[in-house]
């Protein structure tokens, strides 16, 4: 989940009259972000849009889905609390809540519980059941973070020691150049 702001504007920014900037969804996206749900609501004094029902956040190959997705954005220096529109400035942080999963085009899936992406640190946290997969390739855990950035990135479970449930889980399998290679 690259940026989640760098300089396209948030569908939810123009309706609700911030002046928030969207970061990139995916890596190397900085088009325009499309986010629909079954329902907006925006809380402009406390500078948050939150899309209800099947919401979906797209922008270039990278798509976002939940049942609710929060966009948080910081108050301008010097706005007042009482102005409501305009005082809202870059986005902050993103939750995503129920059903989570994220897709990029260079076939990474993830899903989980729930998420939260920080513009600042450029991370993306998922909890509950967490499941990313990347070809064939599937690793599971019960919270992974990981840099949109430099793609590093951490997977741990609920439980320690050998034959405990929940510790993380991969499976992975050779790349198909790597066999040919061998033979």
């Amino acid at each position: 989940m690259k940026s989640l702001v760098k300089s396209s504007v948030l569908a939810a920014a123009l309706l609700a009259g911030h002046a928030a900037h969207a970061q990139s969804l995916g890596p190397g996206s900085d088009g325009p972000m499309d986010i629909t749900a079954d329902e907006l609501e925006v809380q402009n004094k406390a500078c948050v849009s939150v899309w209800k029902g099947k919401a979906e956040a797209l922008q270039g190959q990278a798509r976002l889905r939940a049942d609710v997705i929060r966009a948080f954005f910081q108050t301008k220096p010097g706005a007042s609390a009482g102005t409501g529109t305009g005082a809202c400035g870059d986005l902050i942080r993103i939750e995503a809540e129920g059903s989570v999963y994220y897709v990029t085009s260079k076939d990474q899936r993830v899903r989980g519980d729930n998420g939260v992406y920080d513009a600042g640190n450029e991370t993306v946290t998922l909890t509950g059941d967490v499941v990313a997969v990347q070809g064939q390739n599937v690793l599971r855990g019960t919270r992974m973070v990981f840099n949109t950035n430099t793609g590093e990135g951490r997977m741990v479970g609920n439980a320690t020691g050998v034959n405990a449930k929940s510790r993380p889980r991969g499976v992975f399998y050779p790349s198909k150049k790597q066999q040919s290679a061998s033979k």
